[in-house]
């Protein structure tokens, strides 16, 4: 469990995630979205549901208490 105060929700990095990926991919239907919370904040993973496709997802670290994207990384 984090050692911090968690202010955001899922749903909230989730969209944070989203809005920003949307920029960039457009189309996020290709991916599964895992989120889970650890000690840096929300980790926001778009996995590519067909595993034979090349390429990737963005990765997100939200921030749990603001909110802000702490990093990302696309894959594409």
């Amino acid at each position: 469990m984090p050692t911090f105060t968690v202010s955001i929700t899922s749903d909230e990095a989730l969209r944070t995630a989203r809005l920003d990926a949307e920029k960039v991919y457009r189309d996020l239907t290709p991916y599964y979205i895992r989120v889970k919370l650890q000690d840096d904040g929300w980790h926001i993973d778009y996995e590519l549901k067909n595993k034979r496709a090349n390429g990737g997802g963005p990765h997100y670290v939200i921030d749990a208490e603001t909110g802000t994207i702490r990093s990302k990384r696309y894959e594409q």
